[in-house]
C-alpha cells in the first residue's frame, strides 16, 4: 500500500499557527467532540511524537540551543518529521485511524522557509523527503497576529522558539499567510482571535465537507 492509498484509508488533520494561537487548545476539543461521538483520534506532535522525536524536541527548544544555525534547525526538525511519519502516522492511516497532529510540514514552511529566511522551495524539498510526499486531508491553520500571541504567553513557560524576536514571528506569521493565500484548498483558515467554542464549530464544520466515512458520526 502506497503512503497515497493509506491517507485515503485513514485521515490525517494537521494544526497550524503562530505561537499562542490556540491550535493545542483546539485539538484537545477536537479529540473530546470525536469521542463523545464515537471517533476516537490519535493525537500526535511535532517535533515529537516518538522517543526519538521528543528527544530531538528537548534540543530544538531548549534555551541552551540558541547557537543553532537555521540549516540545523530544519534537519532536526525533518529528522524528528521523518520518524513520527514511518513510526506513528502511517500505521495509524493504513489501521484506517484519524490523525491529529500539532504541526507539521507547513510548520517549516513558515518558521524555517520565512522565519529563518532559508526559502519555502527548500524546505518543501526537505518536507517531501522526510513525509515520503504524505500530504494532510486537512490542514487548520489557526492565525493570530505575533503581538497577540506573545501578550498570550505572559506568565507561562517559555522555549528557544517562544523567546525569539517580535520580528522573526512576523516573518513566521507571514509565510502562514502567504500558504493560506497561494496554498492548497486542504488549508482551512480560522480566526483565533475567536473564542474556542467558534473556533471548535468552525473546524467541525470543515471537517464534515471531507464527507470522509470515519467522520459519519459528526
Amino acid at each position: 500500500m502506497t503512503i497515497d492509498e493509506a491517507a485515503r484509508r485513514g485521515l490525517l488533520v494537521t494544526f497550524e499557527g503562530p505561537e499562542g494561537s490556540g491550535k493545542t487548545t483546539l485539538i484537545e476539543a477536537l479529540e473530546r467532540e470525536l469521542a463523545a461521538r464515537g471517533a476516537e483520534a490519535l493525537v500526535l506532535r511535532e517535533p515529537g511524537g516518538t522517543n526519538i522525536g521528543e528527544r530531538i524536541r528537548s534540543i530544538l527548544l531548549d534555551l541552551s540551543s540558541r547557537a543553532m544555525c537555521p540549516e540545523t534547525e530544519l534537519l532536526l526538525m525533518e529528522a524528528s518529521r521523518a520518524q513520527l511519519v514511518r513510526e506513528k502516522v502511517r500505521p495509524a492511516l493504513e489501521a484506517g485511524m484519524i490523525v491529529l497532529c500539532d504541526r507539521f510540514a507547513d510548520a517549516s514552511v513558515a518558521y524555517q522557509g520565512f522565519g529563518r529566511g532559508l526559502g519555502a522551495t527548500v524546505v518543501h524539498q526537505f518536507n517531501a523527503f522526510a513525509t515520503g510526499g504524505l500530504e494532510p486531508d486537512l490542514s487548520f491553520f489557526c492565525l493570530l497576529p505575533p503581538e497577540q500571541g506573545r501578550a498570550r504567553l505572559e506568565g507561562r513557560q517559555t522555549d528557544r522558539l517562544d523567546r525569539e524576536s517580535i520580528e522573526f514571528h512576523e516573518r513566521v506569521y507571514e509565510g502562514y499567510q502567504a500558504l493560506a493565500a497561494s496554498g492548497p484548498s486542504r488549508i482551512a483558515v480560522l480566526d483565533a482571535t475567536d473564542e474556542p467554542e467558534a473556533m471548535l464549530a468552525e473546524a467541525i464544520s470543515h471537517l464534515r465537507r471531507l464527507e470522509h466515512g470515519l467522520l459519519r458520526f459528526i
